[in-house]
């Protein structure tokens, strides 16, 4: 049942999630560590799933 519902906030920036794992990944974004380098340019990503998404923009 999908109700909307995003019962996980952020407190940092109110953005809000509907699973716990979501925002415990999200949290990561308010650190400077970004350790997920992307091997085609610059860009760093504070979470594995980050990276994976941006390197689709290098058609990988």
């Amino acid at each position: 049942v999908h109700t909307g519902e995003r019962p996980y906030g952020c407190g940092t920036c109110g953005k809000s999630f509907t699973h716990s794992s979501n925002l415990r990944l999200h949290r990561r974004t308010h650190s400077p560590a970004r350790p997920f380098r992307c091997h085609a340019c610059p860009k760093a990503f504070a979470a594995a799933a980050y990276l994976r998404r941006h390197l689709r923009t290098h058609g990988a």
